[in-house]
């Protein structure tokens, strides 16, 4: 397992080579001062070397049952709602929001096993990722997948802190749930969307999940309307 994720290791070059600098100054320093800039140095790396972890997951057993959704991200469930998705799903969907605080692991997984259909970046703004309105003002990467179960979409979203977004995902591109695929960069979340008619949710709002480990739910089997109507709105038939 890497100590650091190959995807902030950029980041965290640099942050450890000014902890360096700065422990190693204060310690050079010596007195009273000196000990303080050596101990933040410690600090400021071991904080590097917190939030850049990038833990080894195992999908639980129940990740074999037919439909079954995993967490994308680590955090808290901060909104739990229904809402219509036009972007992908193309209807009512059931939304579920995790807010990542600077002490979760920020490496995010795959839900579902399935195809990418949509990666998409869309500029935005730098509010609070716990408030409902960063859902669609914030900067964000739409990743939507299609599953032999029916159409997710999830989106990585920055918040106050977080200004960077790592996406290794391509259109067409197979995937498997519980799969790495990039990571946000300090606080931010992830919204994770599901067709409101055939899914069974297992979370609710303030509940704490893990990528990769937890399962939110599970999609139900397509009946051969559903599946029919599904195919209609995707060649544009109302």
């Amino acid at each position: 397992m890497p100590l650091i994720t190959p995807y902030g290791r950029d980041n965290a070059v640099v942050l450890l080579g000014i902890s360096v600098l700065i422990a190693g100054g204060g310690i050079a320093m010596g007195e009273a001062l000196g000990w303080g800039l050596g101990i933040g140095g410690g600090l400021l790396a071991g904080l590097t070397l917190w939030f850049f972890r990038d833990p080894e997951r195992a999908l639980p057993p129940e990740a074999g049952r037919e439909g079954a959704i995993v967490a994308p991200a680590d955090g808290q469930i901060v909104q739990l709602c229904r809402r219509t998705e036009p972007e992908f799903i193309r209807g009512e969907a059931v939304q579920i929001s995790i807010f990542l605080s600077v002490l979760d692991v920020h490496v995010n997984r795959i839900p579902v096993s399935g195809v990418v259909r949509l990666c998409r970046y869309i500029p935005g703004r730098f509010r609070a990722a716990f408030r409902p309105e960063a859902s669609w003002q914030n900067e964000q990467m739409l990743i939507g997948i299609e599953s032999s179960n029916g159409r997710v979409l999830f989106k990585q979203i920055t918040g106050v802190l977080a200004r960077r977004i790592v996406c290794t995902l391509h259109e067409g591109q197979a995937v498997r749930a519980g799969e790495r695929f990039g990571m946000m960069k300090f606080g931010s979340r992830i919204d994770i969307f599901l067709p409101a008619e055939r899914v069974h949710i297992l979370v609710r709002e303030r509940m704490r999940v893990r990528a990769g480990e937890t399962i939110i739910g599970y999609l139900l089997p397509r009946t051969d309307d559903a599946e029919r109507r599904h195919e209609q709105e995707g060649c544009g038939v109302r």
